[in-house]
């Protein structure tokens, strides 16, 4: 067989290289496809979507089908200021019509959260791995990107083995919380590196360590109309949340204490306090001890919203660099809100990626 000349191979960049393949990673991954942009995700694990797959107790609760306006509401400031364009370019009901268009059928609940049917998290990676087979979409799995590099014409994607030339970059590593499923901090660093402010990553969506004997009394037990409040020095109540309370051997966990820790995460815990109801009775916590940041649900914390524009995901430092979700310092409350936020920032950063590549890029 006559060999085949190398002197008519063209070098051409990647158009986009989405270093990541979680949440934001693989619907960023699924968006390029569908409008035609061509992409390559970088995955430090052997398999996509490992922290998903733990999400909701391993059901994946992946969305909640509310409007955008409740879901900013629920959201708070100041997240839900920012995160606004996003989510409204990619609301819930289109996360829906999304993953049913996989294949997966779904399960609304009550108050909105939506489940697969199967109430198997795996289905839904499944679905989004099929996805990206099937569009032919390149996978660098077991392969942690080690640095980036911008250039004049676009970066170099560093990895242990090859570097790769990318007209724009994707970050899309997650938080740091579970590090095991390859959330490590490495696009934290990748962004302070270029120049980014790093806000202080702490625990989100976390229970709390309690000494008390009534919740030992009950470890085990979970109570499904919990309700739990956050009080200021004065005592008075500044945010509250209703829903599970569950008694652990080390403290309290449950979504209403979730809920509640995340905001005094985002907003300071000097001089607050909680009080937990469950089962008749209540709990009053002066001193709110985390759990450890490996345990949280989310990271509070991340590249800074100031360095990032809010409608397009881009850098403001560093053109043609995107952050999509939880590497953000952008979080919401337990029931799908997270996971949604990763999709809604993950489409914002395609959707520009696309335009740049129309227009040329912007160097």
């Amino acid at each position: 067989m006559k060999e085949r000349s190398n002197q008519n191979l063209k070098h051409e960049p990647v158009p986009l290289a989405i270093v990541g393949g979680g949440a934001a990673g693989m619907f960023a991954a699924a968006v390029a496809a569908e409008r035609k942009v061509g992409c390559l995700v970088f995955e430090r694990k052997v398999r996509l979507g490992a922290k998903m797959l733990m999400t909701a107790n391993g059901r994946c609760n992946f969305t909640k089908d509310i409007s955008p306006e409740a879901f900013l509401r629920d959201l708070g400031d100041p997240v839900a200021e920012w995160a606004a364009p996003a989510l409204r370019n990619c609301p819930p009901q289109a996360i829906v019509r999304g993953v049913r268009s996989l294949g997966v059928k779904l399960r609304r609940m009550p108050d909105g959260r939506m489940f697969p049917d199967s109430g198997q998290a795996a289905t839904v990676v499944h679905a989004f791995g099929d996805l990206l087979r099937d569009e032919g979409v390149p996978l660098c799995v077991n392969c942690p990107v080690t640095g980036i590099q911008p250039m004049k014409n676009g970066f170099i994607v560093a990895t242990e083995r090859f570097t790769l030339w990318a007209k724009n970059v994707l970050v899309a590593t997650g938080g740091l919380s579970f590090p095991k499923t390859g959330s490590v901090g490495d696009g934290q660093d990748f962004a302070r590196r270029l120049g980014h402010r790093i806000e202080p990553c702490r625990a989100g969506l976390t229970g709390l360590e309690v000494r008390d004997r009534a919740v030992a009394a009950q470890a085990g037990a979970r109570f499904d109309d919990g309700e739990a409040r956050v009080l200021d020095a004065t005592g008075r109540t500044v945010f509250s949340s209703t829903g599970e309370v569950d008694c652990e051997a080390w403290g309290l966990s449950g979504a209403a204490v979730y809920n509640c820790q995340r905001w005094v995460a985002r907003h300071g815990y000097a001089g607050m306090s909680m009080e937990v109801s469950f089962g008749g009775q209540s709990v009053l916590l002066r001193q709110l001890l985390p759990r450890p940041l490996k345990e949280a649900i989310v990271t509070v914390g991340g590249v800074s919203r100031e360095d990032v524009d809010p409608a397009t995901m881009m850098s403001r430092k560093v053109p043609g660099l995107y952050f999509s979700g939880e590497v953000l310092d952008v979080d919401g409350p337990t029931g799908g809100y997270n996971l949604t936020l990763a999709f809604a920032t993950a489409r914002a950063a395609v959707v520009s990626v696309q335009s740049r590549l129309r227009d040329g890029g912007a160097w």
